[in-house]
Parts: C-alpha cells; structure tokens; sequence
C-alpha cells in the first residue's frame, strides 16, 4: 500500500506522516533501544507546555475534558470551534502560535466555555473545580490584552515582563541580566547559566533560581524521563552510549550545568552507533533573552546511504574554515570533531514536536564547540516527507519569475537545499570562533538571530563553491542558483505568509533570512531586487556570481559581530533589515497563497510504538501510522500527563 505523507488540516497547518525506513529489517535489540528512548521522549511533554505558559496545562485539561465529556447537542458550532482550538493549543503547546508567538483566540464565547466546563466538572481530575479554573484561566483565554505574546522581541521594551514565556516570576530584563552576569567567572569552561531554571523574585525580594530537576520543578516529569532512559540503557548498541544515558539521569537528578557539559561533551564523542537522541533543555529560542532552554526530545538512527554526502562535508572542515570569507583572526586555526549524519527520525517529542526542524547541530556551548567540536544531523524521512507533500501544489509555478528560473528551482532545489542544511549545520554553527574575552551573551535577543544568519550565510556562500563539485556532491556548476533564487524569493517575500497582518517579524529564523536577503536587496540592488510584472512581484536575480560576493561580505560582517560580541551593529541590523514587513507586498502574498490553498504551516504525527511480548519477553516493536492527530493527542495527554 503506498504511504500517505498528507494528513488532517486545520487553521493554517497542514499534518504530515513521517516513515521510518528500515525497520522491519532492524535487529530486536535496536528496536528496544529506539522504544525506550522514545518513550523517554515523550515524557517531558508537560514540561513543553508549562514553559511555554504557566496556563498552558490548566487550559489544555480543561479543553479536553469538554471535548471527550461534553453533550454539544444544538452547539453544533461551537463544537467545530473548541475542536479547532484544542487542535492548536496541542500542535503549539499552549494558546500561543507555536512560530509567530503571538495568542491565538478561540471562535467560541467565554459564557459558552464557562458553561461547559460547569457541566463537565465532575471529569475534571481531582481537585480542580470549574470556577477556580475560571477564575484562572478565562481571562488569559479570552483577552487578547492579557499575556498577548510568548515571546517578545520588539526593541526598546522590557522583553521579560512582555513575554508569556514561563521562565520568570516577578522581575524584569535587568534584574536578569544583572543577576545571570554575576554568576559568570571570565572561565574557558563556563556553564550555560541559567539554562534550565526558572528564575523568581521571593516575597522578601530577593531572586532565587529553581531548578528542573528532581529534587525541584518538573520533578514527576522528569522521573518518568529517567526511569524510561534507564530501561533504554539496558538496550544499548556500546559502553559509552551507556555512559551518555548515565550521565544525563545524573543530570537531571541534580540539576547541576557542569554535569550537563560532561554529558554534552561524552554525547558529542559517541559516534559508533547506529541509534542517538536529544533530551533535555536545549535550545533558547523560546526565550527572549536566550537564556532558558525548552525541554525537547528527539529520537534517530543513520541513514547511512545518505550519510556519505554529509561525511565528505564534515570531513573536508579544515578546507572550508580556512577559505571562508573571513577575517583571519575569527577563523578557527584548527577544526577539531566536527561529525555530521543524516539520520531518519523515529520520534520527535517537545519542542521538537509536532512541528520539528529537519537539521540540528549540537552542543550550543561555544567552549564545547572549539574544544571537542560538534555533532551534526540532518533528517532525511522529515526532508522527504515535506518534498512528498509539496508536489504539485503550484507554489514555483506562481512566485518564480520566468520559465527558465522555474526550470532550475524545479531541477536543483531539492538537491541544493540538502546541501544548504548539511553546510548549515554540519560546519555552519561550528565554523569561527569568539575573540578571547567575549561574553557569549553578548548580542542578548539578537544573538540566535545573528547565529542563524552565520549558519546560513555559510552554507550559501559555500553552495556555489567548486569545491562541492570536485567533491561530486553537485553535478552542474549552476545548480546554486536553484538554492539563491528560492532563498531570496523566502526572504523577500514568501514567508511574509505566516505573519499576520500588522505584525512585525519575530521568530529567530525568520528575522535570519529577513536579513540576509533585505540587506543584499537595499545595498546591491544592481544583482538582486524585487520588480512588478503585471501587478505580481517576483524576485529579479541579475548575477548570480555577484550575489554570491554580496553574501561573502554579509558573512565576514555577521562573524566579526559574533566575534567581538559588537551588540550594537547586531541591534542594527536586525532593526533595520529583518524586522519590518512593507503592508502592500504582505497583502499580495497572501492573497496569492491564499488561492493556492497551502497551509503555511506544517507539522506532523508520531509513529505509534507496540511492543510484542511472549511470556514476558519483548520480541518486537511494531510500528503502525494509522492513528489520526485526536487519537495521538489524547493518548500523549493520557499516558504522559504528569504535571497536572
């Protein structure tokens, strides 16, 4: 039977369905190894939403239990309404959007809920009546004034007391400031302060910080986390995947940063097997200041026919970093263990979940990174998964210029954006190094921004290099301009599709491509603009050779401000190029997308894990992809549910 990739639709998301090749043939032992890791993947699910907002989980309950035990005879609207609702409160973890920040308000009234959940009270779990859940909870629900965004970036205001985000209690972005740039020593070897912690001003007015661990916050989350990564420790393909696992549940027994570095730095060194993860609180995005980590989970294996492509990548880093565009002083002198895979993903959970990156580079510590170097991944089974979905949907038909730039996207752009994301990630994010002395923290908001522009400058500036050609990973020495076009033609207009109108852009990796392709377009608009042809705009590349010039100096800057840590040229450039949306240009691509009918998001479903026992031995895990989102959701909200 052919696998169906597309799934369920609502509001502006699109659900996809992700395979997992190999499996059938997979040893048991491997098997069990992915299935207790999966599991400890899904365990931390709560924690996702309760730091995305203090509410998230209180309403979350609440929706559900209207929507399994409410009679909605005659509420007919209503229901399709709340149904909607819910489906997005699980896809974002919460009531904000789960990429532009900003709260999204339910069709159905405040009255109607209120009495709603009177009638389902008796179904709530024990101890939560429907009033004090109303008096909690329905104003953040249903005004749009209260708590507007999770997470704000908008330059000049205080970003901790305007953000939703639920890393902070009672202070403000200077108190926070002041309060993590005490704990920093000037060490070589400095923890990620603050990285998984929420800190809170005291009713004596002092800040204390508390930890996620299981002696703190998220305790009943995180010891079903460690029980399941002790069971997958019984299943593991080597020793030291066996120290990982032990490393990490020491971690978060404790909660200590240092253990969190040695578990980082033995993760990083573990390149033998065939399975790998992430668990824990990683990346910053979801905090304005780029201090907290969200919890975020991640299941994979090698795909090792597509791997070849990424080693001759990772294994030709010293070539790249030296003839990178560059100041010398900013170059690293030498590349040290710099490992990239593609992998197929066999389970995503957290920030990672539904909706998921398709390359990750780890550890995010810079010491880390110039000392012991990085681990790379793209995802190759989430890659094709969306190559799958987007065929013949008429979007290159619609946005490319000509007929000759349509032949080309169509041609290349697959190949050339797997390139782009292995350079992104495998050497991106690893490549230059901080100038001695420079606090890491020192872009503040802007720094993931700026990082994300590094990563991706790098990759486009080495795209069209010949040295992928002498490598045999590109064919054809103008298959680049494939990559150059829809990047451009993404940065200038077509991502304006997910933001709303009178918004500004906000997401780090927007804000990235914003700009790149603005700042070439405003001081080279003799190799790339944007022209009106019959009332449609569309990007004009005149040079493509020039172009890749243009990046080459937009990347010798971005490095020299990561560098030196100058926040004050990455304030500015992010304000001047990145942020702003033109209303008229917004409009048309909207309107055009729109008579498309593609949702601008898109998100996905789990695999759904059995395991086969005889007598009490394991003897397979089965792997099915029949469940719909509903049924997935609620299971998770089931058999994970820990902190409510």
């Amino acid at each position: 039977m052919e696998f169906v990739y597309q799934h369920e639709r609502f509001a502006d998301i699109q659900m996809l369905r992700y395979q997992l090749p190999g499996w059938e043939g997979m040893p048991l032992r491997k098997k069990l190894y992915i299935y207790y890791l999966s599991k400890a993947a899904l365990a931390g699910r709560d924690i996702t939403f309760d730091q995305f907002g203090k509410y998230n989980l209180k309403i979350r309950v609440c929706l559900e239990t209207i929507w399994q035990h409410c009679d909605f005879t005659g509420h007919d609207t209503e229901r399709e309404a709340l149904h909607e609702y819910l489906r997005r409160v699980w896809f974002s973890h919460g009531i904000y959007h789960h990429y532009g920040c900003g709260k999204f308000m339910p069709r159905f009234s405040k009255s109607w809920f209120a009495d709603a959940l009177r009638r389902v009270e008796g179904y709530l779990p024990t101890g939560i009546g429907a009033e004090r859940m109303l008096a909690e909870i329905g104003e953040v629900m249903f005004n749009p004034e209260v708590l507007p965004k999770r997470v704000n970036k908008a330059n000049g205001e205080d970003l901790v007391k305007t953000s939703a985000c639920n890393f902070y209690e009672n202070v403000g972005q200077e108190e926070v400031e002041r309060f993590y740039a005490s704990r920093r020593t000037g060490s070589l070897e400095e923890p990620s302060w603050g990285l998984n912690s929420k800190l809170v001003k005291t009713r004596d007015g002092k800040l204390e910080e508390q930890v996620w661990c299981l002696k703190g916050l998220y305790a009943e989350a995180i010891a079903k986390i460690v029980v399941w990564l002790g069971m997958a420790a019984r299943y593991a393909e080597n020793e030291r995947q066996k120290r990982v696992l032990a490393l990490l549940k020491d971690y978060y027994r404790a909660g200590d940063l240092r253990t969190f570095d040695k578990f980082s730095i033995e993760w990083l060194k573990e390149q033998e097997g065939d399975v790998d993860f992430i668990n824990g609180f990683i990346e910053v995005y979801g905090d304005p200041l780029g201090l907290k980590g969200t919890w975020e989970g991640l299941v994979e294996y090698k795909d090792h026919e597509a791997t070849r492509r990424t080693r001759l990548i990772s294994d030709n880093a010293q070539w790249f970093e030296d003839h990178s565009p560059v100041d010398a002083r900013f170059k690293k002198k030498r590349v040290t263990g710099v490992s990239a895979n593609v992998v197929c993903a066999a389970m995503l959970g957290g920030d990672e979940y539904p909706s998921t990156a398709i390359g990750i580079n780890l550890p995010n510590a810079d010491w880390i990174r110039a000392r012991y170097g990085s681990k790379s991944v793209s995802i190759s089974n989430i890659t094709h998964a969306y190559n799958e979905a987007s065929r013949g949907n008429g979007f290159l038909e619609e946005f490319a210029i000509d007929e000759a730039t349509l032949k080309s996207v169509r041609k290349w752009e697959v190949m050339t954006d797997e390139l782009h994301t292995d350079l992104h990630e495998c050497l991106g994010h690893g490549s230059g190094q901080l100038l001695p002395g420079t606090d890491p923290n020192a872009l503040k908001a802007y720094g993931n921004t700026i990082e994300e522009a590094r990563a991706d400058l790098f990759g486009l500036y080495y795209i069209a290099s010949p040295k992928l050609i002498d490598l045999g990973l590109l064919a054809d020495s103008r298959a680049f301009e494939a990559q150059y076009y829809a990047y451009m033609m993404n940065g200038l207009m077509t991502q304006l599709v997910r933001i709303e109108p009178g918004n500004k852009i906000e997401e780090a990796h927007m804000l990235n491509r914003s700009l790149i392709a603005h700042w070439a377009a405003d001081t080279n608009p003799e190799v790339v603009r944007l022209v009106e042809r019959g009332g449609k705009h569309y990007v004009d590349i005149t040079d493509y050779n020039a172009l890749r010039q243009v990046f080459a100096r937009q990347l010798a800057e971005i490095q020299r401000i990561k560098s030196e840590g100058d926040y004050i040229a990455a304030r500015d450039l992010v304000e001047r190029y990145a942020v702003g949306v033109d209303p008229q240009l917004h409009s048309e691509v909207r309107q055009r997308y729109k008579r498309l009918n593609i949702a601008p998001y898109k998100g996905f479903l789990n695999p759904k894990f059995t395991l086969v026992e005889d007598n009490g031995e394991p003897v397979d895990v089965e792997v099915s992809y029949d469940e719909s989102y509903d049924e997935q959701m609620l299971r998770y909200s089931r058999d994970y549910g820990t902190l409510i």
